[in-house]
């Protein structure tokens, strides 16, 4: 799988609650923790395999809450995507690097 946009750096900021990546394009984004969570990719938060591979609900991102959620762990996954491990125990998602930056709020 070849990706066009590939992060720079990779920055999860627990003190602000939110992951910052940059990008080979000079983009910035602040992704919160909470926002990622609701958007994960996985099969199960998707609701099943026919609804994978769509793009990231931008308004979810944008209002998602909840004050207790951690990120634990950011582990590569290949050269194409990350798998964020959050402290309530979730730990299936394959976040690709095009799912994050179209992700991107402006």
């Amino acid at each position: 799988m070849t990706t066009k946009h590939r992060p720079t750096n990779v920055v999860a900021d627990r003190r602000h609650r939110v992951l910052v990546i940059k990008w080979s394009d000079g983009r910035e984004c602040r992704y919160s923790f909470a926002g990622l969570r609701a958007i994960c990719p996985c099969v199960l938060c998707q609701g099943g395999h026919a609804n994978m591979g769509r793009p990231a609900d931008k308004l979810l991102l944008q209002r998602a809450q909840d004050d207790a959620l951690n990120l634990e762990a950011i582990n590569p996954v290949g050269s194409y995507a990350v798998q964020l491990v959050w402290n309530d125990g979730h730990d299936s998602g394959i976040y690709g690097w095009e799912y994050l930056y179209e992700a991107c709020l402006p």
